[in-house]
Formats: structure tokens, sequence, C-alpha cells
């Protein structure tokens, strides 16, 4: 696994980014060799923040953030969320896995974000991705694992832009889009 640590508002020492790769490096039994991850650290007021990403083969992603007074604590709770996310992402791969192959499955989920920042006004970011087309099941643990409330995406049966939240009442909803 690679692992890349960069830090805002902090030093990154050898120390803290030993731990980081110890820690993270612990993850690498769930995935492949060539698994990429993005391990920001930074420290806003008394907050010590550890962001991390995992890239996936097939365009797949892990996220999780955490934040703690210590650095080291932000550390050990940011892995074990991403221990929780694998361990239900395996979950449901396997369970997809009876009707299509693992590498079709991350093939039709992959996506890469591209988050651009604007500096003032009321749109604070701004993400960009290809829509590959996917099933609306699919889409759903895409949204889960990213941990968003939404999920944009192509449909894999009727090609058209669709849409996948979170309701309140802990199910799903899906907006279709249909001319006027």
């Amino acid at each position: 696994m690679k692992i890349n640590v960069r830090g805002k508002n902090i030093e990154v020492t050898n120390a803290l980014k030993l731990h980081v790769e110890k820690r993270i490096g612990k993850l690498e039994r769930f995935f492949q060799e060539n698994t990429e991850a993005q391990v920001t650290l930074s420290v806003i007021k008394d907050q010590h923040i550890i962001e991390v990403t995992v890239f996936l083969n097939g365009g797949l992603l892990l996220r999780a953030e955490e934040k703690t007074g210590d650095m080291y604590a932000s550390i050990d709770k940011v892995v074990e969320k991403l221990e929780r996310q694998t361990r239900k992402y395996k979950t449901r791969v396997n369970r997809k896995s009876r009707e299509v192959s693992i590498k079709d499955v991350s093939e039709v989920l992959g996506q890469k974000p591209n988050q651009e920042e604007e500096e003032e006004g009321k749109v604070v970011k701004t993400k960009r991705f290809a829509l590959k087309p996917m099933m609306l099941d699919e889409a759903i643990l895409q949204m889960d694992l990213l941990g968003h409330d939404f999920f944009v995406f192509k449909d894999g049966e009727t090609n058209e832009t669709s849409v996948v939240y979170k309701r309140k009442d802990g199910n799903y909803g899906l907006i279709e889009p249909e001319d006027v």
C-alpha cells in the first residue's frame, strides 16, 4: 500500500509519519498491492484532524475523517472507521459476487471525484466526476462508502442520470429525470 502523508498547519514529523504508516498500513491486508491512500493531517484551533482517502481498484473510494484533541488518538479512530467501512464493503461485495464477479463490480462502481473550492459565495465546493453506468444497489453501496447522504449516478438500465439519497427514516429514495 502506498501511503502519502501531508500536513496543513502542522509539521509532519518522522514519528508522526511512521505512526500513520503503521496504523494505516494495517489495512493493507484488505486491499491489493497497488492501493493508494492519501492522508492529510491538520490542526485547527485545538482540533487535530486526519482525513484519509483510500483509492481502490476500479475507482472505488473509502474515506474517513476524525477530529480529537490529540493527533495520535485521531489516527487510531480514523483507522477504526476505515476498518468498519472495509468490512461493510466486503460483506456487500461478497453478497453481490454471487451474481457478478468482483472485477465487474469494481469496474461498474468506479469514479474519481475532483474537488475544487471557490473563494467566496454560496457555492463552497465543486466536485466533478465521470458518470459511469451502474445499478441502483451499486450506487447505494458507493454512497455509503463515501459517507454521503446522496449520490449522483448514471442508471445502467435506462442510461439516464439519477440521484439516490438517504431518507431520515433510514430508507433510500431515488430521483429519476422525466422529460416535460
